[in-house]
């Protein structure tokens, strides 16, 4: 059985990975493991180690801490269910939302920003 910290820091090793535009290849050879490795991180059918977590955590330029945000006490304590926000996370539409967002220069996406909580609001 998954432990739920573990589909946890996959997910975020996941999204990570998509938001930085490497693949499972690039991301193993980069960590020294095969890509098939990574897809077992990143269901939580695999524990990470602390040292490959930390060689990931380089790689993909974030703290440690990054893959256990959101991470809550009901997660440790057996909840199975992720939060609203490790949802979001897993929904490619969600994700491709936030890539091209990030893309935009900073003046025009605080523009754009500011309409959707305008649309968000009168919804």
């Amino acid at each position: 059985m998954k432990h739920p910290v573990d589909v946890h820091v996959g997910k975020r090793v996941r999204h990570r990975r998509w938001m930085v535009g490497m693949t499972q290849q690039q991301l193993g050879e980069a960590v020294g493991i095969k890509f098939q490795q990574i897809q077992k991180y990143e269901t939580g059918m695999n524990r990470v180690s602390a040292s490959r977590l930390w060689d990931i955590a380089t790689v993909m330029s974030v703290p440690i801490s990054f893959f256990f945000e959101g991470l809550d006490g009901a997660a440790v304590e057996g909840a199975k269910k992720t939060t609203a926000q490790g949802d979001l996370l897993a929904d490619k539409e969600a994700q491709e939302l936030v890539r091209s967002y990030y893309a935009i220069p900073e003046n025009q996406r605080r523009r754009l920003f500011d309409l959707a909580r305008v649309l968000s609001d009168a919804a």
